[in-house]
């Protein structure tokens, strides 16, 4: 299908960004799932975001850029978050400040669901310690975003120049790195003579969702773009995603408007709360694994396969439609939690 990414590109190139990529993703066909029976006809392919190599990747990489070209910009020093204990976004900011020179305070929330060892102190969490960033342990109420506030003015205090990193990345300059996504994975359908009916992500803080929708909307391709929520109920991270999706595009194109009906969202496949394993996850990670030898996280990745498996099986897209799963990394997140595998 025609597309035009000259107005992305554009508008793209007038927001400061920071290499943290060695390049284009691939996007590789999961032929052995595809040619499974209940596939129903339909090609699987993945976009290989989980191969983005500083810090173990993961999709944050692609926020991070512009979120650290912005804060270079402004002469900090050091780089401040918050997240859960097992929070990728957290993992890569750290790395992100060792491979910068910077300091980084992170700020971390126990979780609800999931109190044992690995879950505390494996996968991410050890990470993060490794990168070299100042750890903040809150208890069980405190709210992030006010002790951020508290840390930055001490900080200040003594000399330094903070910069916040939003929750997730998922600012509207952060969604930005997914609208550059757009517009590589529309190169690459180009080359490998592809049109994708769909692209298929998980929406937790949606800005990974609101930046390829703003993408493709600027590009005016045909793609889709749905999302499955793993953090909010359907009907929060459909407004999320509607409101962040607009603002995106106000930085990209002020101009331009967004349909609430271009916002697709699936709830299916939650669970009880964030970060609570499902047996649906769990299947839709080890069928990757053992017939793709592909890994994908509990939290996000495992989720959304999960419901794209759900819908294909289902026969929601007709036979020879080209279904894109954006791989979005997260693969520490295996090892904390071992547990719900076992």
């Amino acid at each position: 299908m025609p597309h035009d990414l000259s107005l992305l590109d554009t508008a793209l190139a007038a927001y400061p960004r920071a290499a943290l990529l060695e390049g284009p993703t691939p996007i590789q066909k999961l032929s052995r799932l595809s040619q499974l029976p209940e596939m129903n006809g339909c090609n699987l392919y993945v976009k290989r975001d989980d191969l983005t190599g500083l810090g173990g990747g993961g999709n944050k990489l692609r926020k991070l850029e512009l979120l650290l070209g912005e804060a270079l910009a402004e002469g900090a020093d050091t780089l401040v978050t918050w997240g859960g204990f097992q929070s990728n976004h957290a993992r890569l900011t750290a790395a992100v400040a060792a491979r910068h020179g910077l300091a980084c305070e992170l700020i971390l929330t126990p979780s609800a669901v999931r109190t044992d060892d690995d879950f505390c102190h494996n996968g991410n969490v050890l990470l993060d310690a490794l990168f070299g960033a100042t750890i903040h342990r809150l208890q069980r109420g405190v709210t992030p975003d006010s002790y951020a506030a508290e840390l930055v003015e001490r900080l200040k205090h003594q000399g330094k120049t903070p910069f916040v990193m939003p929750l997730g990345g998922s600012s509207p300059r952060g969604s930005l790195g997914y609208a550059a996504c757009a517009a590589e994975v529309l190169r690459q359908a180009d080359d490998l003579k592809v049109h994708f009916d769909r692209i298929i992500v998980p929406n937790g803080s949606a800005g990974t969702h609101s930046g390829l929708l703003a993408g493709v909307t600027l590009a005016r391709s045909s793609t889709k773009i749905v999302g499955y929520s793993v953090l909010a109920t359907e009907e929060q991270a459909t407004a999320t995603t509607l409101e962040k999706t607009r603002q995106t595009l106000q930085l990209l194109a002020p101009s331009s408007s967004l349909a609430e009906s271009a916002v697709q969202v699936d709830g299916s496949q939650r669970g009880e709360a964030y970060g609570a394993p499902t047996d649906a996850m769990l299947e839709a990670v080890r069928l990757l694994a053992s017939r793709e030898g592909l890994l994908t996280d509990p939290v996000y990745g495992g989720k959304a396969f999960a419901g794209l498996l759900a819908a294909v099986r289902a026969g929601k897209y007709p036979s020879g439609s080209n279904l894109l799963f954006v791989m979005t990394g997260g693969i520490p997140g295996i090892f904390a939690y071992r547990n719900a595998f076992d």
